[in-house]
C-alpha cells in the first residue's frame, strides 16, 4: 500500500528566510543585539505577533522608553534585510514542484507580508499559519494542532520544519513529527531519507 506524503509545514523566520534582529535591526539603531535588547519594549513584540497590535502601535511601543525613531526607515531596512536561506528556494520549489502541500506555520508579525512582496514565498507555500493571523504563538500545541485540525488531517499526517528545538519538540508532544532545521543540505538528505525528495 502506498503511504501518503505527509503535509509540511515550515517555519519561516531562519528556516527558509534570514531573521533581521540579529543582525541588521540592531546596526540600524546604531547597537549592539544586547544593546538593543537591554531597551527594546519586553513584551510588544508578542503581542504584534500575535495580533494583538498593529504596526503603529507596535512601533510606538518598539523601545521601552517611548523614544522616537524613524519607522519608515526601519521597514525599509526590512525589505532589504529579507532574504533566502542558502539553498531553501530551490529545495522548497523542488518539495512544491513534486505536488507536496506546503505551509507556513510561523511565529510572526503583519511584516510576513512585507516578506512576500520581496521574496514571493507564496509561489512555494501557502501562508496558512502566521501566529498574528492566528492568534497563537508556537511551541503552544494548539499552534500544532489547530494547523492540523483546520487542514482535516491528524498532526501525525504532517511533517514539522523549524530551526529552534523547542519547537520541533512541542511539535512531536502533540504527535507531529519534526525535523529541526540546521542548513538547507541536511535537510535535503533528512527529506530525501524520508522520501519526500531525492
Amino acid at each position: 500500500m502506498k503511504t501518503e506524503a505527509p503535509l509540511i509545514l515550515f517555519d519561516v523566520m531562519d528556516t527558509l528566510v534570514h531573521e533581521p534582529f540579529h543582525t541588521e535591526i540592531p546596526a540600524f539603531f546604531g547597537m549592539t543585539l544586547e544593546e538593543l535588547r537591554a531597551v527594546k519594549h519586553p513584551t510588544a513584540w508578542i503581542d504584534f505577533e500575535k495580533g494583538l497590535l498593529d504596526e503603529a502601535t507596535y512601533l510606538a511601543r518598539f523601545f521601552l522608553d517611548g523614544r522616537p525613531f524613524d519607522h519608515a526607515g526601519l521597514l525599509a531596512c526590512l525589505r532589504r534585510a529579507y532574504r533566502w536561506i542558502d539553498g531553501m528556494q530551490p529545495l522548497l520549489a523542488e518539495l512544491a514542484g513534486a505536488g507536496h502541500s506546503i505551509h507556513a506555520l510561523s511565529n510572526y508579525s503583519v511584516w510576513y507580508r512585507l516578506i512576500e512582496e520581496q521574496l514571493q514565498l507564496s509561489r512555494h507555500l501557502a501562508w496558512s499559519f502566521v501566529s498574528c493571523d492566528t492568534g497563537v504563538r508556537k511551541p503552544d500545541p494548539k499552534a500544532y494542532t489547530g494547523a492540523a485540525e483546520t487542514l482535516g488531517v491528524a498532526p501525525s499526517a504532517c511533517l514539522f520544519i523549524d530551526d529552534r528545538e523547542v519547537n520541533c519538540a512541542a511539535a512531536r508532544e502533540t504527535g507531529m513529527p519534526a525535523v529541526r532545521f540546521t542548513s538547507a543540505p541536511e535537510l535535503r538528505r533528512e527529506l530525501a531519507a524520508r522520501g519526500l525528495t531525492r
